[in-house]
Order: structure tokens, then sequence, then C-alpha cells
């Protein structure tokens, strides 16, 4: 059956009622909404993604996106050049910078623009390594004789971010500083991150579905843009690097 001529879902609840789907949120970025938006036209859908949506093709206006879905920009991926110049700023010796990305994502494509735009200007050479397994990230690791980066920035997608405890450790072996996107990766251990607050990004979440159970149409809601935003720099790892955090920085401190 054609995706518009589908029912909305119904499910059985414990007690045996029989029960509709009202409205779907999906996370995880533009797969996840894609995957929604294929799968019904009337159903309403409140997506999360780190890029302009109207770029992507999700919905045809910001202000007022129409038909069924809405959502939240978190802006991860538009952030991507000054990320590079926090890492510059903190660790200003590094001249070759290794950018990880998931040739899989289509932030990757995002990613790779911006940086490669920024990296001139500030004097940087980039090598770009593409992963999009566990073991793609252990190959990325092994470089050949004078290969080596003198820095790490990971690319802000889903898969990496769920990778981070592993980069993180991969970056400690070779004693890389290393910048990521979200702050779950400081903690864990990286040396910086900077992006939008996710939590942030998840209570505009929840607040627009909870809106929609009440009976408000996505295509009236604004895909809404992210405006808090986090640099968490890990004062241990940074003292392990041997780096001197500037003032300038103005970081919300780890450990």
């Amino acid at each position: 059956m054609p995706a518009d001529q589908r029912q909305p879902e119904r499910r059985t609840d414990c007690a045996g009622a029989r029960q509709s789907t009202t409205v779907i949120v999906t996370t995880g970025g533009p797969t996840a909404a894609f995957a929604a938006k294929a799968a019904t036209t009337t159903i309403p859908i409140v997506f999360l993604v780190g890029e302009d949506p109207t770029r992507l093709g999700l919905v045809t206006s910001l202000a007022r996106p129409s038909g069924n879905l809405t959502g939240i920009n978190m802006l991860a991926n538009e952030l991507e050049a000054k990320r590079l110049q926090l890492l510059h700023q903190l660790v200003p010796q590094a001249q070759r910078i290794a950018v990880l990305v998931n040739p899989g994502s289509v932030a990757a494509e995002t990613t790779l623009r911006d940086v490669e735009a920024a990296a001139p200007t500030l004097g940087l050479q980039l090598q770009v390594l593409k992963a999009k397994t566990a073991r793609e990230i252990e190959e990325a690791f092994a470089w050949n004789d004078g290969q080596r980066p003198d820095a790490l920035f990971v690319g802000g997608t889903a898969f990496l971010n769920i990778r981070r405890v592993q980069l993180v450790q991969l970056a400690a072996f070779h004693h890389l500083p290393a910048t990521y996107s979200q702050r779950e990766a400081a903690e864990a251990g990286g040396l910086m991150s900077y992006g939008p607050s996710v939590l942030e990004g998840y209570r505009q979440w929840g607040i627009y579905a909870g809106r929609i159970l009440k009976g408000a149409k996505p295509g009236d809601l604004p895909v809404l843009q992210s405006t808090k935003f986090e640099l968490l720099i890990n004062n241990t790892t940074a003292r392990m690097l041997g780096l001197t955090v500037p003032r300038r920085c103005s970081p919300s401190p780890t450990r």
C-alpha cells in the first residue's frame, strides 16, 4: 500500500485495548526522520536533526514547515568551522588535523565542506579519515610513518557519538588532542567538546510532542533552532597532553 494511503498504526496495550499512533518522534539524525517521513504523510512527526532541515529536504520552510513534520535543528553540523577554530586555539602547535567522518552520514558532506573552507585561514592541513564501523575506526588510526596527525577532529554524527569511548581511548593511546561535538566525549576523557546542549534539544522536542498530543498541527509549529551551546575542556586530559588552556576559550571545565 502506498505510504500516503496507510492508516495510523494500531497497537494493543497490556489490557488488550486497541490504540492508534498519535505522534512519531525521531532521534538519531536525518536517517530516522526520513524513515518516518517515508512511512506516513498523515501521522505527525517531530524530528531532531543536526543541520538545516530545509537543505536536507525534510521541510520546505522553517517558519511554516507544512505537511506532517516539524522539529528541532540542533545546528550541530553547522558549528564545525567554529569547533576547528577552538581546537586551533587550544592546540596552536598542531598543523595537521585528522578529520574523522562517517561516509554513510549525510552530515559528512557538511562537515568536510565547512572545515575544508576554514582550514586555510587557520593555516591548517587536513587529513580526511572515514569510518562507518568500529573496525574501520581502528583501521583509520593505523597510520604509516609520516602520516600521523597532530590532532583529531571527530565529525558530529550519531555513529561517531555512539563510539565516543572507543575514540577517546584511541586518541589517548596515540597521545592525540581531540575535539568532539557532544559533551559526553569530554566527560569520558576526550580533550574538548563544543556543540548544542542535547538536553535542551530533547526538552524542546518533548514540548512539541506534547503540543501535538493536545491538538496542534505540526505544519503550524515552526522548526526550532538550538540557542544553548556548550564548550567543555577536560582539564585532566589537557594536563596529560601538556596543554595550557587559554583564557579566551572560556570553557565549562570538567574534572
